[in-house]
């Protein structure tokens, strides 16, 4: 990813997660704060990064003592929004560029899902705002 810069313990994760799981990470993000890493694969690679019934996820997390969060890469942000939000049901994605030019997303999740996709105080909500922007130039992002 052109602009991303790595630190040595992100670029540690990586090839960690490299080897276990012959997945190509495009981007690495150390939470020390929650105790997990993010990893953003190539599209289409989610499945194999997580492994049959979550095997890789468990082998990283038993070696590192780091949750793992892996999110699919898509070049569309919609779409993008809904990899990253996967297991909250999204209904519908919403991206509106205002009139002062910052562009902003509503991504409508089912009502029974919405603390899923918000997380623990805010962090799933906050993950999401951090990535669009990082990808996007996205200003904000809303879950309703």
């Amino acid at each position: 990813m052109p602009g991303i810069r790595f630190t040595k313990t992100e670029m540690q994760y990586i090839a960690l997660f490299e080897s276990v799981t012959n997945v190509t990470v495009r981007d690495c993000i150390v939470d020390e704060e929650d105790e997990r890493v993010i990893l953003v694969v190539k599209e289409g690679e989610a499945g194999m990064a997580i492994g049959r019934k979550g095997r890789n996820v468990r082998l990283l997390e038993e070696m590192s003592g780091k949750k793992f969060e892996i999110i699919e890469y898509s070049e569309n942000p919609a779409q993008f929004i809904k990899n990253a939000l996967k297991s909250a049901k999204v209904r519908e994605v919403r991206i509106t560029k205002r009139s002062n030019g910052k562009t902003i997303a509503v991504a409508a999740v089912d009502p029974r899902y919405k603390g899923i996709a918000v997380g623990k105080d805010g962090r799933n909500a906050e993950r999401l705002r951090f990535l669009m922007k990082r990808y996007f130039q996205m200003e904000d992002v809303s879950i309703v």
